[in-house]
């Protein structure tokens, strides 16, 4: 039986999940929240490492800010795409403007950009805000497995 490794948005907590198990069911054993809620949250620079490297899952990354004019048009298809890629994808979002330390290792020059990371390595990367069915048609591109 295999297992994947996810981490919780919430909390930060680590969690194996049976292949055996409906994932959209499933609860972080630390602080009992869903794991897979079809709602990216926003991630501290330390649940970011732990999603970048301790989640065995596919991760996406939108990198944005309030001021950001396209990070607001593009917040609702993101959140649409989170419903149709999870739980084979992992949604998250991380504000530069409070992460700006992450964000500068990252390499960020504009924002909205997304960024697809798997087992610890950047997949892949693009700025500028997308439909939903962008965002879904552009990581499955690049994760058959995720399709």
């Amino acid at each position: 039986m295999s297992e994947n490794l996810v981490v919780c948005s919430e909390c930060g907590g680590v969690n194996r999940l049976p292949s055996s198990r409906p994932a959209l069911e499933a609860k972080c054993g630390k602080c009992q929240a869903r794991l897979f809620t079809a709602h990216p949250q926003d991630a501290s620079g330390e649940v970011f490492e732990r999603q970048i490297t301790r989640s065995t899952i596919p991760v996406l990354v939108d990198v944005w800010a309030p001021w950001c004019g396209p990070c607001r048009m593009m917040a609702p298809a993101y959140e649409a795409a989170a419903s149709e890629l999870e739980p084979k994808v992992r949604l998250i979002k991380l504000n530069s403007d409070v992460e700006q330390t992450v964000a500068a290792k990252l390499g960020i020059r504009s924002i909205p950009t997304m960024i697809l990371f798997h087992r610890g390595r950047e997949v892949a990367r693009t700025a500028g805000a997308m439909s939903a069915a962008q965002i879904v048609r552009w990581v499955r591109d690049r994760l058959p497995l995720a399709a």
